[in-house]
């Protein structure tokens, strides 16, 4: 027997309705990751996760209250963002770089945020450029008292103000190096060397400039001396501060 036409309207409304409650519940799986996934980079960046410590997932699991099959979906994705690696027979456990990768990291930032700044100027907008003027007057507003432990390593304008350069240069790979690898592993570091929370306010108004009057080269040339003076600071103070030069043995 044909289902009548009510029947078949049901029928579709059950898997419209059964549609829409998948779809919610990967929404709120997809919010609940990324909570832990932040969760967790916080505990490496305190030290809560320590430099060179494996993760006892079942451990961990419980501490977080989470099942075991999100937290492995976390774990991979720290993995992604080089805060995690994984090593045959030894399990995963937290990175332990030395102040040469650190070095290392400086010098490739420089290079990849005075190109971004380059093709800023030729590619951001209007708009975007009033955008990047707002976020450096909140930097210049913003009140130091307020900074907790880890500064300028938590995600604030300063780090809004470099990924939008780096979104509006519009060359996906500068920007996927530098918001999806390079910045995760530069807020560790960052976390390890805490030097003193202060921003250069009149050098991102001259990378600002440069951008507005469309000039690469300045752009270029203000964002590279920007991030060797930030790196000439850091790599001094990760120093004194007792990072490590040569791998533990």
């Amino acid at each position: 027997m044909e289902p009548t036409k009510h029947e078949r309207l049901r029928g579709r409304c059950r898997v419209s309705e059964a549609s829409d409650l998948v779809a919610r519940e990967e929404s709120v799986s997809a919010d609940v990751l990324g909570q832990l996934v932040e969760r967790m980079e916080q505990m490496i960046l305190r030290g809560e996760l320590s430099p060179g410590s494996r993760l006892r997932e079942m451990a961990l699991a419980d501490a977080l209250g989470v099942r075991r099959g999100p937290l492995r979906e976390a774990i991979r994705i720290l993995e992604g963002r080089r805060l995690l690696e994984r090593t045959p027979n030894a399990g995963v456990s937290v990175i332990a770089p030395t102040l040469e990768d650190f070095e290392q990291l400086l010098v490739a930032r420089e290079a990849l945020e005075g190109m971004a700044a380059r093709l800023a100027a030729q590619n951001m907008t209007s708009r975007q450029l009033d955008e990047l003027r707002a976020m450096a007057a909140r930097m210049e507003s913003r009140d130091t008292k307020d900074h907790d432990a880890l500064g300028v390593c938590q995600t604030g304008p300063d780090s809004d103000f470099h990924r939008h350069i780096a979104a509006c240069s519009r060359n996906k790979r500068i920007e996927q190096w530098l918001c999806e690898d390079l910045y995760s592993l530069l807020r560790f570091f960052r976390a390890r060397a805490r030097p003193q929370a202060s921003v250069a306010h009149a050098e991102h108004r001259a990378i600002i400039e440069a951008i507005h009057r469309r000039d690469g080269d300045a752009a270029e040339q203000a964002m590279r001396s920007h991030i060797r003076r930030s790196r000439r600071a850091l790599l001094a103070h990760a120093s004194v501060n007792g990072m490590d030069k040569e791998p533990a043995k």
